[in-house]
């Protein structure tokens, strides 16, 4: 009986569903290394996530192409949790194989947006060297992180070598109590200063597949840099807001942002602290008034942004902006 019936527990439910066990023999390329034969089961044919209620859970899918189509056992793997309680099963009596009677009409492949370190990336944008690449992925006919087909994988390529594909299956999640969308999270490590491109690639059940390619600029943490910088809209008449990028995710930063007239007097100023998952700013608001919340004159304004770490780092710009 699976723990989390059996426990009543409420909470998600994270179930793995592997194909058929496979024979599989070594190479015996050493003489003294004969063949030998053993069975293995570690192709996943789905993992996603569902909600658990008084141990009670369903899910669907749609099963990849791509599987052996001989009948045979399949292995049914869950974990649930709720943060207080968790529970385990497993079950291997099922089977999985064959082929259905209702062919797939799915010919499009899946839809594919990337973000590096949070969803407020931008393609080109500024990040650290050591960004985290996340995918949302979707599908009708659902996701292929099954890796069974050769070349069905979830991919990423960085600035074209091909060498050295990076194979994102086993970081793909289905969304909770729906097979069509999912995510990725993917850690990337020390990449050089200076822009840089990925191509990522990923195929739906049906064995279609899209691809598409962002680039970004790389600045080392080392040092505190700011880039993009303006504000929107501009010009404005009521309200703005000020957004940067900026190369240290995760991290307390303070920002200051002085105000002058075309002549250089001081006539507002704003003070953030911001500590964000990602490299972009974009909510930092200003309705146009003075320091003493009287509407300022139409014209030409200068801003200049000074953003500062706790470690003492300092970057900064001057821009101008237009008050209609």
């Amino acid at each position: 009986m699976n723990d989390a019936l059996k426990n009543k527990v409420n909470g998600t439910i994270y179930p793995v569903l592997f194909d058929k066990v496979q024979l599989i023999k070594t190479i015996g390329n050493d003489p003294q290394s004969p063949v030998a034969q053993f069975n293995q089961q570690t192709n996943v044919i789905y993992r996603g996530k569902a909600t658990v209620q008084n141990g009670l859970f369903d899910f669907s899918f749609i099963v990849p192409k791509d599987i052996n189509n001989q009948v045979g056992n399949g292995r049914l793997s869950t974990y649930a949790e709720n943060g207080n309680t968790d529970a385990n099963g497993v079950s291997n009596s099922f089977l999985i194989g064959g082929l259905s009677n209702n062919l797939m009409s799915d010919t499009k492949g899946p839809s594919i947006n990337a973000f590096l370190n949070d969803e407020k990336f931008v393609n080109g944008g500024l990040v650290n060297e050591s960004p985290i690449l996340i995918l949302q992925l979707s599908d009708s006919s659902g996701i292929n992180s099954s890796g069974i087909g050769i070349g069905h994988d979830i991919t990423a390529v960085i600035d074209g070598d091909e060498k050295n594909i990076i194979v994102l299956n086993n970081f793909y999640e289905a969304a909770q109590d729906n097979y069509q969308n999912g995510t990725v999270h993917y850690q990337l490590n020390s990449l050089n200063e200076g822009v840089h491109f990925i191509k990522i690639k990923a195929w739906d059940v049906a064995n279609n597949s899209s691809e598409i390619i962002i680039e970004f600029l790389v600045a080392k943490t080392q040092q505190l840099k700011i880039h993009h910088v303006y504000n929107y809209p501009n010009p404005f008449s009521t309200s703005t807001n000020f957004w940067f990028e900026h190369n240290q995710p995760s991290t307390k930063l303070n920002v200051l942002i002085n105000i002058f007239t075309v002549s250089g007097k001081l006539v507002h100023q704003i003070q953030r602290s911001i500590n964000s998952d990602g490299n972009r700013v974009n909510d930092i608001f200003w309705d146009g008034k003075d320091k003493f919340n009287q509407k300022l004159a139409r014209g030409v304004y200068f801003y200049r942004i000074i953003v500062t770490s706790l470690f003492g780092q300092k970057a900064e710009t001057t821009q101008k902006i237009y008050l209609l």
